[in-house]
């Protein structure tokens, strides 16, 4: 799983929309669907911030154990 696929996985695992996450985390929703598509690489401020919000940490958020 690359992260882009992994980021949607823990999206999708929460029950929220790209436009729900955007609204929860204060990130756009253009960047979530770019980091999800693999067009853009994410932050790792982004990473910590979506982390912290799912309650994982940052090797789960990106599909590493």
């Amino acid at each position: 799983m690359n992260y882009g696929e992994a980021l949607k996985y823990q999206r999708e695992a929460a029950n929220l929309s790209q436009h729900q996450l955007a609204k929860e985390t204060g990130i756009s929703q253009a960047n979530i669907c770019r980091w999800e598509q693999g067009d853009v690489l994410p932050s790792i401020d982004a990473c910590v911030k979506l982390a912290e919000f799912y309650g994982i940490t940052v090797d789960e958020l990106i599909g590493r154990n």
